[in-house]
This record gives C-alpha cells, structure tokens and sequence, in this order.
C-alpha cells in the first residue's frame, strides 16, 4: 500500500499529541471560561430547528457578514473554515507547486511544516534571535534569495509568544515578492490585530479563530481576510460546505453575545502577567514575556520531560517544548482560571 503514496507523505513526522489524564489543563492555549449555560442552550434550540438531512447554504452569508463585521473587514474579502488550519490548508494549496519555497521563522506552530512539505514544497526556516525576537533581516533575505511564493508568520508566536511589530511586518511584505501571512490566532491578547494593512497591501493574508480567546476551540471555526481579488482566487478551491450547521449556528450566537464574553479577555491577560511575575522569582527558570494566552519558559536546572512529569503527578498538565528548534529546555503553560494558576505556580516551585 505505502508504495501508492507520494515519498513526501511517507517522510513526514505526524502531528500528534499524547494524551495525559489529568486535573488542570494547560497544555493547549485554550481558553479555560466555558461557554454560559444559557447560551449553549441558545445554539441547541436553534439547532434543534434545522433540517439535518440538508447541506448548510452553499455561501452562508450571514455568517461571512457577521465576522467581516466583527474583524473589520469587507464580506467578500472574507473566508470561513473549519477551524484555522483548515484555511491554512487552503493557502498553502493555492500558491506552493513542487519545489517552490515557503519561509517560516523557527520555533513556531508546527503544522506550516508540515504543510508544506506535504506538498512536496522547500521549507526555508529562520531562527529566532536568542531571546526570541523575528529575525525580519533574515526572513527577508531568505524569501529575496529564494523567491519565496509564500511567507508565514504567525503573531503572536506560538510558542515563544513572541508578537512581531507592525514596521517589521510591512518591511517584510514590501521587501519580498511572495504571499504574506499573519496568523494573528492569539491576536485578542495582544494590543490589537494589523488588519488595517489589508488596505494597502494586495499580498496580504490574515487568519483568525475562534479556538482561542472566543472560548471555542471545540466547535472549529477559523476565518481568513484577504484582498477581495486574492480572497476571490482563494475561494475557487475552498472546498464546500466545510463548516457543518452546528458551528454556523454557534458563531452566529457567540457573536451575537459577544459584548457580553469578551471581558475575559482582560482577566487572561491579567492572570498571564501574574503568573509570569510569579515564575521570573523562581532561579530555576527563565520565563519570557508574551502577547498572547500563553508563556514559553526554560527549565535551568532539571530536563523538561522531568518538569513535566513532576506537574503532571500533581494533575497538572502543559506541553514540553523542548523538541522545537532553540528549545532544548522549553516548556510552555496557557493561562488558565486563577484558581489553575494558583495551583500551577504552587506546584511548579517544587517541579522546577
């Protein structure tokens, strides 16, 4: 059977993520604040009073206009997903052929890796500088020499948390020729998204999601913003009817009462600042500042698979980033309730 399948599948490392039981999770930047009672029963009800055996509308346009209305941006520069990823897909699809160049910044979210050399693309990577700032000198250099097709930077960071200023951003899409995009998933905790550049700027692409500060990451619903000719291009491969009802219909309401959720957005950011005051005391580590729901730190003394199972006996569970590049003693731990970042900070001291 393997010899049906292109060689560049075959050589791919898989995108996984083991399993842990656990009390306390904080391993996946989610947002902890669950969804009121109420307005879950709101989507059920709505849900309730759809035909099932129908496909959604082929273009849901209430939806497209509810987020284009939400982000900032026109309707038809707007595309909707199955979560972020599933655009991301989308993008890469569209603009890598065999052997044309993508340049991404290392470390960073694996799957653009991935991606690209699932189809059969060249993978330019450009290390972060040692307190993990974008090299944008380097990024532009190497997308210049090797006529990159596409550059993806994802601000903020993950995992490094790492936001890149708006200068460095236009400099890189003025300075290179390729498709650029930001992917601003954990942009709600940052001071705010640079959208505003679409205006200027035919080769810019921006996503967002709902996973991570809109507090649902289990309904997959992603977004992409774009110039409404390239969003028009994008949409001629976008497959069909990718977001089931379900999701529709929750977007629909989670925007609807928007107003009335975001506030956690404030408590999260407070409760990162907290928690990262709290481990810069501790000698055992190095903690880095970060713009989104989220803080990379290296463990100075112990391995991090060491750290991670001294937490993880205590019911307490985040991620060892310490098989990314630059990361050989990373960790990173979301910010969760101040109740799980309480514990979290009592247990590390001891793990560390």
């Amino acid at each position: 059977m393997s010899e049906l399948l292109r060689q560049e599948i075959l050589s791919l490392d898989e995108y996984t993520l083991k399993q842990y039981p656990h009390r306390i999770k904080l391993n996946q930047n989610e947002n902890p604040f669950e969804l009121p009672a109420e307005i879950k029963q709101e989507i059920v009800q709505r849900l309730s009073a759809m035909p099932w055996s129908r496909y959604p509308a082929f273009i849901p346009q209430q939806q497209i206009n509810d987020i284009a209305r939400h982000a900032g941006w026109v309707p038809d520069g707007t595309l909707i997903g199955n979560g972020s990823n599933d655009l991301l897909q989308l993008l890469f699809l569209a603009t890598l052929a065999r052997e044309e160049t993508v340049v991404i910044s290392q470390p960073t979210f694996t799957l653009y890796k991935i991606l690209a050399r699932g189809l059969a693309a060249h993978v330019e990577e450009v290390g972060m500088t040692p307190d993990f700032r974008f090299d944008t000198e380097g990024i532009i250099a190497v997308a210049r020499r090797t006529q990159a097709k596409l550059i993806v930077i994802c601000s903020p960071n993950n995992p490094t948390g790492t936001l890149m200023p708006e200068d460095d951003v236009v400099r890189i899409i003025e300075e290179t020729g390729g498709i650029v995009v930001l992917d601003e998933a954990y942009v709600h905790f940052a001071p705010g998204s640079l959208r505003h550049l679409l205006m200027r700027y035919d080769r810019l692409v921006i996503l967002q999601t709902f996973s991570k500060a809109m507090g649902a990451a289990g309904l997959r619903f992603g977004y992409l913003l774009a110039p409404v000719d390239l969003a028009r291009q994008l949409n001629k491969i976008k497959l069909p009817y990718s977001v089931n009802i379900f999701t529709l219909i929750a977007a629909e309401v989670l925007l609807a009462h928007w107003e009335d959720l975001k506030g956690w957005i404030g408590v999260l950011i407070q409760e990162r600042e907290r928690v990262r005051a709290g481990m810069a005391k501790l000698p055992a580590c190095r903690v880095y500042p970060s713009s989104a729901n989220f803080l990379l730190f290296e463990s100075l003394r112990k391995k991090p698979a060491e750290v991670f199972q001294a937490l993880l006996q205590k019911g307490i569970l985040i991620r060892d980033v310490s098989s990314y590049p630059m990361l050989a003693r990373g960790l990173r731990v979301s910010t969760g309730t101040p109740d799980e970042n309480t514990q979290f900070l009592n247990a590390i001291r001891e793990a560390l």
